[in-house]
């Protein structure tokens, strides 16, 4: 798990934080098992009440646009959302223009460095390569 403090944040931009990465699932139209893992991995880092995350689950099948989803959010919640919508963009192995298009209106929303995006995304690939490292590291060791 990653290192976080969305837990700090205010409930209501907690709920914020977890819409987006709802809205992101369904960005590509198309929800994977990897990204369904992430979604369920962010969600919990954002302790959420049981009817909340009702809501966001609910959210999965009828996302709310992208602007409602940012409406409302600190700059603070808006970079830890970015991040997690950079993770859940990438969780299936590929990045589309309609995935990009979303953290790019993302960084612009909450004026952030025009980098942003694509250092977030050097940064997923770096922990995912490290990841696969764990995985291959098992695999040998039960041989």
């Amino acid at each position: 798990m990653l290192p976080d403090t969305i837990h700090t944040l205010p409930r209501e931009e907690r709920f914020a934080y977890a819409r987006l990465l709802a809205f992101m699932t369904r960005v590509d139209n198309e929800l994977t098992v990897d990204e369904m893992a992430m979604f369920e991995q962010r969600l919990g880092t954002a302790l959420l009440s049981p009817s909340q995350r009702k809501m966001i689950r609910s959210a999965l099948k009828n996302p709310p646009s992208l602007e409602e989803c940012l409406e409302g959010m600190s700059e603070e919640a808006g970079r830890l959302a970015l991040r997690d919508a950079t993770l859940m963009a990438a969780a299936d192995g590929t990045v589309d223009d309609d995935e990009r298009e979303v953290l790019n209106q993302i960084v612009e929303h909450f004026d952030l460095a025009l980098e942003s995006v694509e250092r977030l995304l050097a940064w997923t690939k770096k922990g995912y390569a490290w990841m696969q490292q764990g995985t291959d590291i098992l695999n040998e060791i039960s041989e």
